[in-house]
């Protein structure tokens, strides 16, 4: 006697199958039988108002505020470009030889600029009191013609 080709997971699976269908078929049903009650556009329309919250009733026409697309910021403003050629004093906050660059923090602004070791006139540590120019690098401020003070 042969021994039958079907096995337990295969059972399994053409139960899962048949269950899917059924449940597909008595959705298609349901809907079809809920096809005329439905709400129309009009219910489902939602508005905003004035103050951003959500009504149901359209926006009043004499309420609608003119904007100017051009006042309108996208992400952040954009800072003041300072003028490069000026001096600036500043200490320097880190520096590797090794790795031949470091940061300077500026004592007016208190930000940071990075310096490459190409930059300066002589040898530099940390803590420096220095005078520097600042030329705009591919990712900020780059310091150049870095002098100890």
């Amino acid at each position: 006697m042969g021994r039958s080709t079907e096995t337990f997971g295969k059972k399994e699976k053409e139960k899962a199958r048949l269950k899917k269908a059924k449940d597909k078929k008595e959705k298609a049903e349901e809907r079809k039988a809920n096809a005329g009650t439905g709400k129309s556009l009009e219910d489902m329309m939602a508005y905003i108002d004035e103050h951003g919250n959500i009504t149901s009733t359209p926006p009043d026409p004499s309420r609608k505020i003119k904007v100017n697309s051009e006042d309108i910021q996208i992400g952040i403003a954009k800072r003041q470009d300072l003028p490069h050629d000026t001096v600036r004093n500043g200490v320097v906050s880190f520096f590797n030889e090794a790795k031949g660059y470091g940061f300077i923090r500026d004592l007016q602004t208190e930000e940071s600029i990075f310096v490459h070791i190409n930059a300066l006139t002589g040898p530099l540590k940390e803590n420096n009191l220095v005078t520097f120019e600042t030329e705009q690098g591919l990712k900020g401020l780059s310091a150049i013609n870095v002098k100890l003070k």
